[in-house]
């Protein structure tokens, strides 16, 4: 199958460091050496690639019938995980949906609720929400993770909420890389707080954190202080910008909130900026 990734900034190339690398993998129009004929089905997973993928929809139909667009840009509920079609090797998905309903998710709408998928080797998980699957499933999950040749990371993200003794049980029997939280607003903080206190045994360099900003009224400055308290909760933040679930842009239009962005997703700078707060150390600061 032949597979085909927009990415209009910078066409062809990788849209994603995620994106496929195999000689069916495209990132733009089609090649002047035409693969052998066989279905196309290009990929869009952000809004605002959604009229290039278009175009290249119909760029693609002028060589080959049976051409299909779709992804998560498109509300696409997902279905079994297929390692390696749509995301590069390691990258792995045991689970669709969410149970919890936050208002700024599309997740719950396209994939609903908590769906167990056959496990396939990886040690990338873009899951959801694993700790919302079945007990026996995690296990299961975990027992795959060991036979890994990599580190193993989190990326999909574990709730705070659901983090209990067991798992960290279960994190303790891998080689953990990474994994990540989300602390999205003040009312968050609780549940983080308690997070850090069952991970004490994992470094901060292995506990990261997403943190959305923007979506809440508020300025840079008061995102910035948030980014800082979960800093010196022992977590790396990663700052998500909210651009609105149907948004056209890539990147925020106001000069202070770029500037938050590329200091607070840039970890080597980041560490450079962390060493000049006073008591990183201080959970209450």
């Amino acid at each position: 199958m032949i597979r085909v990734f927009p990415n209009a900034k910078d066409p062809g190339h990788p849209p994603t460091k995620w994106t496929p690398r195999d000689e069916l993998a495209f990132y733009g129009d089609p090649p002047l050496m035409l693969p052998p004929q066989m279905p196309v089905r290009i990929s869009v997973t952000f809004s605002w690639d959604r009229s290039e993928g278009e175009r290249l929809f119909r760029s693609w139909q002028r060589f080959y019938p049976d051409v299909q667009i779709g992804g998560p840009a498109y509300d696409d509920p997902g279905s079994e995980f297929m390692p390696g079609l749509f995301v590069k090797p390691g990258v792995v998905v045991t689970s669709r949906g969410c149970p919890k309903h936050c208002n700024f998710c599309l997740v719950p709408r396209r994939e609903g609720k908590i769906r167990e998928l056959p496990i396939r080797d990886g040690w990338n998980l873009f899951d959801n929400n694993l700790l919302a699957c079945s007990r026996d499933h995690i296990e299961a999950v975990f027992d795959m993770l060991q036979q890994q040749p990599e580190p193993i990371l989190f990326t999909g993200g574990f709730d705070k909420k659901l983090l209990r003794p067991w798992h960290i049980d279960l994190l303790k029997t891998i080689s953990l890389k990474r994994i990540y939280f989300a602390c999205d607003s003040e009312s968050a903080f609780p549940a983080l707080e308690r997070a850090a206190d069952l991970l004490a045994d994992f470094s901060r360099e292995k506990r990261y954190c997403y943190v959305l900003v923007n979506y809440y009224p508020e300025t840079s400055q008061e995102a910035e202080a948030r980014l800082i308290r979960v800093f010196r909760l022992g977590f790396m933040p990663f700052a998500m910008y909210y651009r609105g679930p149907l948004s056209g842009h890539r990147a925020a239009a106001d000069p202070a909130w770029r500037k938050l962005i590329r200091k607070w997703t840039n970890p080597a700078r980041l560490k450079a900026f962390m060493k000049s707060i006073d008591n990183p150390g201080d959970l209450r600061a």
